[in-house]
């Protein structure tokens, strides 16, 4: 009985906090309306990963331990701790967007301020922030999907760094030496 109580109190947390984000990513977009200010991507991003946190500690309450029901249901923090961390990794992600490193037809492409002729200043890191914009409507929904996707599983973007760090420490050591048995069986593989 105490486990379906402490359930039914993480619920109606959760149920609070998502609709508090939901209510804060309205208001942010109804004000740039209204404003007729340029939508900022960086909020929509992390509000996004902050919902998507939300939902993931959700799908996850059956199979909660009682002691993590018990921590989850008697701290704010603690709940709040993966929604946020969905939200930074939902950053990231849009980092990893804009530089090109993920990339491809399921992922969004973004159209980019020029830089000034006389390179990169104060203002063009200005514009970067508030003049970059997925290119079509689809990659718009893209890159939503994907700053859930980033909040909702807190693996995926960290895999992405793992693998993308480590791409680029393979790149930058040195050529090991082949050994005469490896250069043997190199030898003989490419042979016909």
């Amino acid at each position: 009985m105490d486990r379906i109580l402490a359930i039914q109190t993480l619920t109606k947390h959760l149920i609070i906090l998502t609709g508090i984000a939901i209510l804060f990513f309205a208001a942010v977009f109804a004000l740039s309306l209204y404003l007729e200010q340029r939508f900022m991507l960086t909020w929509a991003a992390f509000l996004c990963g902050i919902i998507g946190g939300f939902v993931s500690i959700q799908q996850r309450i059956p199979r909660l331990s009682d002691r993590e029901l018990a921590l989850l249901t008697r701290s704010w923090f603690q709940m709040l701790l993966i929604p946020i961390f969905g939200g930074v990794f939902s950053l990231v992600l849009y980092g990893l967007f804009l530089a090109g490193i993920v990339s491809g037809n399921l992922f969004p492409a973004f159209s980019l301020p020029a830089p000034p002729e006389t390179g990169p200043d104060s203002q063009f890191m200005k514009d970067i922030f508030t003049m970059t914009y997925p290119s079509t409507g689809q990659d718009l929904a893209k890159f939503l999907f994907w700053s859930f996707v980033a909040g909702f599983s807190e693996r995926f973007v960290p895999q992405i760094v793992v693998n993308v760090s480590g791409n680029a420490e393979n790149q930058t050591a040195p050529p090991q030496s082949m050994t005469s048995g490896q250069e043997r069986s190199a030898g003989t593989a490419s042979k016909p």
